[in-house]
């Protein structure tokens, strides 16, 4: 029995080494093994370095990393992280990368397009526009509150807040303005909240644009 499993251990041992198939196995000392790191290059982001055109009537002031636009709408404010810089000439605004960082490329897109958005409202403005989508469903506005009917036993009231107007049209359609991208965005994503619309019948409130994915209902048994 010793025997057996002495010649067993032997095969074993020269089948892993490849002794029997007659191969030749060099082993490498893990002192010579290395790692190669790789330079990760950041592209230049096609929104980041789009100019942006600043109309006649917006006022820019620049002090350090902080920038204020006033326009005939309003007054907004930005403080830029220390990757981005601001490079203005005369009539046009470029946002550009401080250092080569991949922070720097990720804030690159993102703070151009808050300081587009600034340009725009103070100057032009925005809106968002929602429908109420069900029988009964109403919005009306009582000085600086919004008041929905939306199927509760009680009306829904929302104070509007200073920086914006909402307009009601044929009690289902409510347009929000203002020169404040995100706090109109917040407002009618706020609006919406109370009730989403479901998915059967499309009822509740919607943005106007949306498109709801419509599910099919419950079917009687088929004969």
């Amino acid at each position: 029995m010793a025997a057996a499993s002495s010649l067993q251990t032997s095969q074993l041992g020269s089948t892993f080494l490849g002794e029997r198939n007659g191969l030749c196995i060099s082993t490498v000392p893990v002192t010579r093994l290395g790692f190669r790191r790789k330079t990760v290059e950041c592209k230049e982001s096609r929104i980041g370095k789009q100019p942006i055109e600043v109309p006649s009537n917006v006022v820019i002031t620049l002090e350090g990393q902080d920038m204020k636009v006033k326009g005939p709408l309003g007054e907004l404010a930005l403080s830029y992280p220390r990757e981005i810089m601001i490079d203005r000439q005369e009539a046009i605004l470029k946002v550009c990368k401080a250092v080569e960082t991949r922070r720097a490329n990720q804030m690159h897109g993102l703070f151009r397009t808050l300081t587009s958005n600034m340009v725009i409202g103070v100057s032009k403005g925005f809106e968002k526009k929602l429908q109420l989508v069900g029988v009964g469903y109403r919005a009306t506005v009582e000085g600086k509150e919004l008041i929905l009917n939306l199927g509760f036993s009680h009306p829904v009231k929302m104070t509007i807040p200073d920086d914006l107007k909402v307009k009601i049209e044929d009690n289902t359609r409510i347009t929000v303005s203002g020169y404040d991208k995100s706090n109109i965005g917040q407002f009618a994503a706020t609006i919406r909240k109370w009730r989403p619309p479901e998915p059967y019948k499309g009822k509740g409130v919607k943005y106007a644009d949306e498109i709801i994915r419509r599910k099919e209902g419950k079917a009687g048994k088929k004969k």
